[in-house]
């Protein structure tokens, strides 16, 4: 790849794919989580929140995006792929990053009330890399619009 072309993807390039995926859950009256996946700059799964369509809890952006990306590979690990993803994942998404062996993680928006940072340290594979806050403010404003028509 040129240098030129490796310089248009960045972190927040992604993200940017990330924060589509969290408008098409809000879109479908999902909580506004989306992720993708990439490995050496290409994206190879997406997926966004669908606890509501699929009535399972489990149904998280994270897992979604994992689950196809590893069928996509045809193999259980993902130990050269980045996930991206426009909210701190939670204990359920983070043990399954580590699973998956995933080596870097960046996430837009914190969550103060979930988010595995504040649960629980050490759940992650000890050579995960983790990025915050990239987009920050466009993926919290996501969440705080989506639950302010909620309540």
């Amino acid at each position: 790849m040129s240098p030129k072309l490796s310089k248009l993807f960045t972190d927040e390039y992604f993200m940017q794919e990330a924060i589509r995926e969290a408008r098409m859950a809000a879109n479908e009256n999902e909580v506004p989580v989306g992720a993708v996946i990439v490995i050496q700059n290409r994206i190879i799964a997406r997926a966004h929140n669908m606890t509501e369509l699929l009535n399972d809890v489990t149904a998280h952006a994270e897992i979604l995006a994992i689950t196809s990306a590893t069928n996509s590979l045809g193999a259980k690990y993902l130990n050269e792929a980045t996930l991206y993803v426009t909210l701190e994942p939670c204990v359920m998404c983070a043990g399954a990053t580590c699973w998956a062996q995933i080596p870097k993680i960046v996430y837009g928006a914190a969550d103060p009330k979930a988010g595995f940072s504040r649960i629980i340290q050490g759940i992650l594979h000890p050579d995960t890399k983790v990025i915050p806050g990239v987009l920050e403010k466009e993926c919290a404003g996501l969440m705080k619009e989506f639950f302010k028509t909620k309540r």
